[in-house]
């Protein structure tokens, strides 16, 4: 079996995307509680923004190999012609993806953490 593959935008090719995609499922099983434990004092500091890029990228790298099994598995079956379109798709929504939870986590406060708290926080009446 290979190493790697020579085609970046398959990122499920390889023993090294599969051990990479099985160390990400770990980091992203004990280090995501653990930036949502954090207590509020360090969510709008230094340490919180560099922590929700490193969880962003971990995310986006989970997802884009994940989404490329899914996209290896499934697409054939409709057509094996849609597969490299698919693998195109997979890595555009990739880098939106990475951006969006990067910019999330660098500008709005309480980075990660604060957005996803404000989602079950109703709005402060003024």
């Amino acid at each position: 079996r290979r190493l790697f593959s020579s085609n970046p935008l398959e990122a499920d090719s390889g023993a090294l995307a599969t051990h990479a995609h099985h160390a990400m499922n770990l980091a992203l099983a004990v280090l995501a509680p653990v930036y949502f434990m954090v207590p509020e004092s360090y969510s709008d500091g230094f340490f919180s923004k560099s922590f929700g890029v490193l969880l962003s990228a971990n995310i986006t790298a989970h997802s884009w190999i994940g989404l490329n099994y899914v996209a290896t598995d499934y697409v054939p079956k409709v057509s094996k012609a849609l597969l490299p379109p698919a693998r195109y798709a997979i890595a555009g929504m990739s880098f939106v993806t990475f951006f969006g939870l990067s910019r999330i986590a660098i500008s709005s406060p309480g980075g990660i953490k604060g957005c996803i708290k404000g989602l079950w926080n109703p709005p402060k009446k003024e």
